[in-house]
């Protein structure tokens, strides 16, 4: 986990650099290009070093997503990526904080409205070794809570139907790139902006 010196500008940076070169050039996320070139994906720090901080932080961030949303010109934020650059180091408190993610979610009365997807640099899928290959669908440089309007995700099923063909596609793609070039490509974009 990097120190508390690294600065909100690169942890975005190099967020941005994951994206661009591990999510969109494998195409891990096919509705992820659009919001990236049209620029709509909000980005925010939290530099928060504990979870209840953190959860105001995510509380925030659903609000301002959902007003973006039901404002009639809301083109200008897609999606957001909440960043935790200082607090779940451990990807099991991460995990434990998920509950109090999807109960946020009911509490603020954004079910079917707003859901959250996780990634983690130690992201570990309950079937699977924690030096699996596969893991790394949902490994990124920081912790993070992206949150997706339900509405767009409608929208996307409309364009590429088989959406659950998805999580499969991308573990096969790993699986045949292999770790050392996998690590590589995540590592490159820690150097590309530091």
């Amino acid at each position: 986990m990097p120190h508390n010196t690294i600065s909100a500008a690169q942890v975005i940076d190099e967020t941005r650099c994951w994206l661009k070169q591990i999510v969109l050039r494998h195409n891990f996320c096919p509705f992820a290009h659009k919001p990236f070139q049209q620029e709509t994906i909000h980005y925010i720090v939290s530099e928060a070093s504990e979870p209840q901080a953190v959860a105001e932080d995510l509380m925030q961030a659903l609000l301002q997503l959902r007003d973006c949303a039901s404002n009639s010109d809301s083109g200008a934020m897609e999606t957001t990526l909440l960043i935790t650059p200082h607090c779940f180091a451990d990807f099991g408190d991460y995990n434990e904080f998920l509950n109090v993610v999807d109960l946020l979610i009911e509490q603020l009365h954004l079910e079917g409205v707003i859901q959250v997807a996780s990634f983690h640099p130690r992201y570990q899928f309950a079937d699977l070794d924690a030096d699996d290959v596969r893991n790394y669908t949902n490994r990124s440089l920081y912790p993070m809570f992206h949150l997706i309007l339900e509405e767009n995700i409608a929208q996307a099923r409309i364009t590429y139907p088989n959406v659950g063909s998805i999580p499969q596609t991308n573990m096969d793609l790993l699986e045949k790139q292999g770790l050392a070039e996998t690590l590589q490509q995540l590592n490159a974009c820690r150097t590309e902006s530091s």
